[in-house]
């Protein structure tokens, strides 16, 4: 959760009411549809290992790239995997991210599932589109991992994991630490390195968030809960985050390290300023995180509005600008002036039309619109979107994670921010159903049509030399075309753009083989065929 540490007793009651946060609820509102689509970069952005230059994030290739993501949690509850998946396929939903413009996918976990991953039960293997998650049977939490970066790589996302707390629960941990009596520092250093070497090698985990909201508990005393830069081994979290960071890049030398604000920090006057868990890096440029080597180290904040707790900045003068001047305050700094990147790894709204689109003084809608205003006047600055779960009060899908969000005005407004990597070329799937790049041919052709109607397939062709497996064919319609069914394959489509993804039983293709894939769907004014397709992000001939 994210909250400030003084409100820490009331708070807690607020998160639990929004039911089905998974360890960092909050409140955003909705940036102003004024704000103008980023444009697109070159092809060759998001290759790669990521590292960092001053403020910015650049790949491999030096490219300066911006984290722009979306939360999905549930391997950090007891349900130990992805929530969702007792209503849709996991390729659908990482579909449905891509599609939807999301290039990173941060993916909360705990200690207790890395060192004991159950067999999860809580998902479905089939839906009414037939057979669905059928390869996760079976497997425990890790190995499921597995298959979702896996898959979230082919379709060219990235993955951020983070260490969301200890024992498998809801929420941020209790104690504010990062380490609790049954899972010691020393445990919780031990499971990043064992994180880090499972995916060495594999650019598209492009690093680890160190810790989930560090705090100061309600009750507790600031030399209780966690500090930054005071040298005490037992609270001062940017020591934790030193000693973890170096074993991970003992393990991945290439990983970027995440480092979270705390709650709290002393202030000039003898006093506390408190905010959001996570979200006061005001000692950072102070006490910086020095790792081993350089390259690596990433600030994150967390920031919500005023639906999860009325802040002091909140209130009938509140201003763009003063709430500019808070972020500045707690961590905008650090960016503004050269210091390190910054990524904003939670915010989020309701889907109300007020938490979306209000603009009075001190309300979420205001809040929302100039957070949205102030990451996008900062264009190297990250962002993860806080939730996609449907189940959450601030979901993106709903609750049976439907391939369209809740909200189409704040989705629009996330994606005036959003910043897609089209040459984004990460790492190989695990062992099982492992595959080469795809060389296809995909011919269209139309099968009947009816006034605002039409069936049509698509022949897919492996026309290399090694198996696709598994596989998932993308196009664009050049006409104003919506997919009603489809067979032989699984689909999601985000305006005209189209992702068809294998069911289990024909997952591989063999070279020369081919499956072809019938739907219908139905038109306003242009029935046009498309003429460009691609397998697993490599384009197809035609």
């Amino acid at each position: 959760m994210r909250l400030p540490s003084a409100v820490a007793a009331i708070t807690g009651t607020l998160a639990l009411v929004a039911a089905g946060l998974a360890g960092a609820t909050a409140a955003v509102h909705m940036a102003n549809s004024a704000l103008d689509a980023p444009a697109a970069p070159a092809a060759a952005v998001g290759s790669g290992y990521w590292h960092t230059s001053g403020n910015q994030i650049l790949d491999s290739s030096g490219n300066p790239v911006r984290i722009a993501g979306i939360n999905w949690y549930g391997f950090e509850t007891p349900d130990e995997i992805a929530h969702g998946l007792w209503a849709q396929d996991y390729h659908a939903i990482i579909n449905d991210i891509k599609n939807l413009g999301y290039n990173t996918i941060r993916i909360p976990f705990s200690n207790q599932m890395v060192e004991t991953p159950i067999i999860p039960q809580n998902f479905s293997q089939y839906n009414a589109t037939g057979p669905i998650n059928t390869d996760l049977a079976g497997l425990n939490s890790l190995q499921i991992l597995d298959k979702i970066i896996a898959y979230a790589g082919q379709q060219g996302l990235k993955v951020i994991l983070d260490n969301h707390r200890s024992e498998a629960g809801e929420t941020a941990e209790a104690n504010g630490l990062w380490y609790t009596s049954a899972y010691p520092s020393s445990a919780w250093v031990n499971d990043w390195a064992t994180l880090a070497k499972r995916y060495a090698g594999n650019p598209t985990v492009i690093g680890f968030d160190l810790r989930n909201e560090p705090h100061t508990p309600a009750g507790d005393t600031y030399a209780q809960g966690a500090t930054w830069g005071t040298g005490v081994a037992a609270t001062d979290v940017r020591l934790a985050y030193q000693q973890a960071g170096n074993a991970i890049l003992a393990a991945d030398s290439n990983a970027l390290i995440f480092c979270e604000g705390i709650g709290e920090t002393p202030n000039s006057s003898g006093g506390f300023d408190s905010t959001w868990w996570g979200g006061d890096l005001a000692l950072a440029g102070q006490f910086p995180v020095t790792l081993s080597s350089a390259g690596h180290v990433v600030y994150s904040a967390h920031d919500y509005g005023p639906n999860l707790f009325q802040q002091t900045w909140f209130n009938s003068s509140t201003t763009s600008a003063s709430l500019d001047a808070v972020w500045a305050k707690y961590w905008g700094y650090l960016y503004t002036s050269n210091t390190a990147p910054l990524w904003v790894g939670e915010f989020g709204t309701d889907n109300t039309a007020a938490d979306v689109s209000s603009s009075a003084a001190g309300s979420q809608g205001q809040w929302f619109s100039s957070l949205i205003s102030y990451i996008k006047s900062n264009p190297a600055m990250g962002w993860t979107y806080w939730a996609l779960n449907g189940e959450d009060s601030f979901a993106l899908l709903d609750n049976s994670y439907d391939a369209t969000p809740v909200s189409a005005a704040k989705q629009a407004l996330l994606a005036g921010i959003q910043f897609p990597l089209p040459g984004a070329v990460n790492g190989t799937p695990p062992p099982t159903g492992s595959t080469a790049p795809a060389a296809c041919r995909a011919v269209y052709s139309l099968t009947n049509s009816w006034a605002g109607g039409f069936q049509g397939q698509i022949v897919l062709t492996n026309t290399g030399a090694a198996a696709i497996s598994p596989w998932s064919l993308t196009w664009t319609f050049p006409g104003d075309q919506k997919i009603g069914s489809m067979w032989t394959a699984s689909y999601t489509q985000s305006g005209e753009n189209v992702t068809a993804a294998n069911e289990p039983y024909n997952a591989t293709i063999a070279p020369a083989g081919s499956v072809t894939i019938g739907f219908t769907g139905t038109f306003t004014s242009s029935d046009a065929a498309p003429t460009a397709f691609a397998v697993n992000g490599t384009a197809c001939s035609t």
